[in-house]
């Protein structure tokens, strides 16, 4: 097989989405280092555990430790792989190749975020303000690797050799930023519902509102506001998006993507509040959060591909009848 012919991008493309998916569970599995305590699992020590690359005797947060960074390892050699293959398979100035260099620094980035967090500590029980900072700043970066994967995915799939996301409407510009919003706030949200577990709902009330309660826990009345509101603009958004588009055009799927997500992410935030944010509906939170930041970078792309969100060309405002 040609590796810049027609099957190669094809495969080139079934790759991308597989290392998007991958990156998921990589994610995934880096939350559960922090909802078990695991974090410090390996001490101080970095790239090595426990002052070895590969350690013997492996208590179980050792272990939930090493095996992220096992998959982070194997995750840098599939981002290389990508990177490689873009440029073998694409020409010269392709914007496939330029988001997949995009991906390899995200997770250079990423690898050095989660370095500093292991070396300075800011893991496991840790309840500094420092904590809460270095985890938006981690997961403003990961949002950002993973909009880099979805855009290399997406080009390749629908044989795009360029994208300007520059010429984005300021609604989409909006759309990006509450997604952002929303993430962030849950994140310091769900490391205060590992550190202050609630008893009861009463409870987890009294806690926020205490007036001795640490910064995390008043910081965690932010998120279900942040989230109803970015919620509603998102559904704004999808349905201009969808607004008088054929069954099956893309943009219109995309929309329909986005407003689907947006539902199912509001329903799990409620269980999640009600359950006292139990460990594996932290992670079913997460993933779905997931899921609908790669909804919105699909949503994005497909409006600017279609013109739609050039500055010049905002989406049709949302128009309602008035019967007579």
């Amino acid at each position: 097989m040609e590796f810049n012919s027609a099957e190669s991008k094809r495969n080139f493309a079934r790759f991308a989405w597989a290392v998007l998916a991958y990156n998921l569970l990589v994610i995934l599995w880096g939350a559960y280092v922090r909802a078990s305590f695991s974090g410090d699992g390996c001490g101080a020590h970095w790239p090595t555990c426990g002052g070895q690359f590969l350690p013997t005797a492996m208590a179980k947060p050792k272990l939930i430790e090493f095996t992220h960074r096992m998959m982070t390892t194997l995750d840098v050699l599939a981002t290389g792989v990508l990177c490689a293959w873009a440029f073998v398979a694409f020409p010269k100035k392709h914007a496939v190749r330029r988001y997949s260099v995009y991906t390899v620094i995200f997770l250079i980035i990423e690898g050095a975020l989660g370095a500093g967090l292991v070396l300075l500590r800011q893991v496991a029980h840790d309840q500094s303000a420092g904590r809460g900072w270095s985890m938006s700043l981690h997961l403003t970066n990961t949002m950002l690797l993973m909009g880099a994967y979805t855009i290399t995915a997406w080009l390749a799939t629908r044989e795009q050799s360029t994208i300007r996301l520059a010429a984005m409407s300021p609604r989409l510009r909006m759309a990006i930023l509450t997604t952002f919003a929303v993430s962030i706030t849950g994140a310091i949200a769900a490391l205060g519902d590992t550190l202050y577990p609630a008893t009861s709902l009463a409870n987890g009330v009294a806690q926020d509102f205490a007036s001795g309660s640490s910064l995390l826990l008043k910081l965690r009345l932010l998120h279900p506001a942040v989230a109803i509101l970015s919620a509603l603009y998102l559904l704004w958004s999808a349905m201009g998006a969808m607004q008088d588009r054929e069954e099956g055009n893309p943009l219109r799927t995309a929309g329909l993507r986005v407003a689907f997500m947006v539902f199912v992410q509001v329903m799990a935030g409620f269980a999640n509040i009600y359950l006292l944010a139990p460990v594996w509906m932290q992670l079913v939170h997460l993933v779905i959060a997931d899921v609908l930041w790669i909804a919105v970078v699909l949503l994005v792309c497909e409006a600017v591909k279609a013109g739609v969100g050039a500055q010049s060309q905002e989406m049709p405002p949302l128009q309602t009848s008035v019967a007579h």
